[in-house]
This record gives C-alpha cells, structure tokens and sequence, in this order.
C-alpha cells in the first residue's frame, strides 16, 4: 500500500501574531514554526502504524519553500519513508491543493491523508479541494481508520454521536482527534531521517484567482470584573447591562 501524509508548517502555538503595516502578510520575524499538529499527531503517525501492521510505503509531502525542510525532516523521523517538497510559496487553500493533486495523480495513494484543518488559518479547505480535483471520496474529521483489503472503515463524531462509514480504496480523509497517539521521533528515527530521501518538485502552473487581501487582530479581551459573593444584586446588573450572551 501507498500512502500519501499532506503536511504544512504552521507557527507554534506560543508564537506572537503579528502582520505588517498594510496588514497583507504575516510577520514571520522570530516566529518560531512546527508541524501542523494534526498533520502530525493524527495523519502522519496513523499512515505509520497502518505500513507497519500492512506493509507499503509513507510519503510525506509539503508544499513549501526550502526553509520548510526542518519540518519535513521531523516528518522522516517520526517514521515516513521519503519526503517530497513541491517548491512554491501558497497563498490559499486553492493553490495548494492544486499542487498536491497535479503530483498525487501520477502516485498511485490508495489514502491520502490530511489534517483535520491548520492551526494557522483553521481553513479546513485543502483536503475536499484536493479530491474534487483527483475525482476521490473524501471523508472529513475522521477520528478512527481500519483497513480490511481495499475497504475503509472509519468513524468520526458528529453533533450527537458517532458516524461509521465504509469506503473504497482510493480515497482522501482528514484526520482528527482519536485517529492515533503523539509519537514523538527517537534518536534512531532522528539519524535514520538524515539519509532518507527528500526530492524537491517543481510547481505547475496555476492562476489563483484567490488572494487574502488584509489581515487584521481580533480586538482585544476586555479585563475580568470581579464580584463579591456577597453582592448579587451588582452581579445580575452586569448580567442584565454588560454580559453579551453568543447565540
């Protein structure tokens, strides 16, 4: 079997937001950057566990500048068996997704595995896009996968319980809480990863007819307003004049 693990590279999750002064990009000035964890956690480390009770080949792929190598490198270490970075600088969803499907078509993947969203723009676009493209099922937040031949079974949660479903190899899934346990890379993984290769692809054309115009901070948290227990009747008017209640 073949797996293909889409993997971004996200700020980590103390880093300070910030964006220049026309609000069109990100700040990337001492900002530390990781593995999307939920490429990590759950797809990566779920593609893993399934090569090694079935045999088959991970690939991890990035698309992604040269400075992202660090992370696809942790990505080997952890267990995938080679890496490809498609070398492009995205700026959506869109081109993305484009990338990743003009290279999994030739691939032959029986999954392609994705995160359930990045922690960054929490879009969760890439992986619907990425089968519409190639003409796959999709199965989203997917929080448990077994294989049986070339059928799927999963679950996932939904508002209320648990939805179980079946699907046919080959297919496209993003992957959620549940799907698999951290694993964090060993020295052995860390040196192995060293001499595993890392091909570098070139981007296809593509007009992205989408573009983020400008980034803005959410405002900031108003302090919190102490009360006494004592006093009730200054809490309900604040609950009465002040509380917003979110529908």
């Amino acid at each position: 079997m073949k797996f293909l693990v889409c993997i971004s590279q996200t700020p980590d999750t103390t880093a300070k937001i910030s964006f220049n002064a026309e609000g069109s990009e990100f700040n990337a000035a001492g900002v530390q950057f990781i593995m999307n964890p939920y490429d990590e956690w759950y797809a990566l480390v779920r593609a893993c566990e399934i090569r090694e009770a079935l045999g088959g080949t991970v690939v991890a792929l990035n698309v992604g500048p040269a400075s992202n190598e660090t992370t696809i490198r942790k990505a080997l270490a952890i267990g995938a068996d080679e890496a490809v970075r498609i070398n492009a600088d995205p700026k959506s969803a869109a081109y993305t997704a484009k990338q990743i499907a003009e290279y999994a078509a030739s691939g032959n993947f029986d999954i392609i595995f994705f995160g359930k969203e990045t922690i960054d723009y929490n879009g969760a676009e890439t992986g619907a896009m990425v089968a519409e493209h190639l003409g796959m099922p999709y199965i989203a937040n997917a929080s448990k996968l077994d294989l049986n031949g070339t059928v799927a079974s999963l679950e996932r949660e939904i508002e209320g319980g648990v939805e179980e479903l079946e699907v046919d190899l080959p297919f496209v899934l993003s992957a959620a809480k549940g799907m698999a346990e951290q694993r964090i890379p060993n020295m052995r993984g860390i040196m192995t990863a060293r001499t595993k290769p890392l091909t570098e692809v070139q981007p296809c054309a593509f007009d992205d007819k989408t573009r983020a115009t400008r980034f803005t901070l959410p405002p900031a948290k108003a302090g919190v307003k102490l009360v006494d227990p004592a006093n009730m009747d200054e809490l309900v008017r604040l609950l009465h004049e002040e509380a917003k209640v979110l529908s």
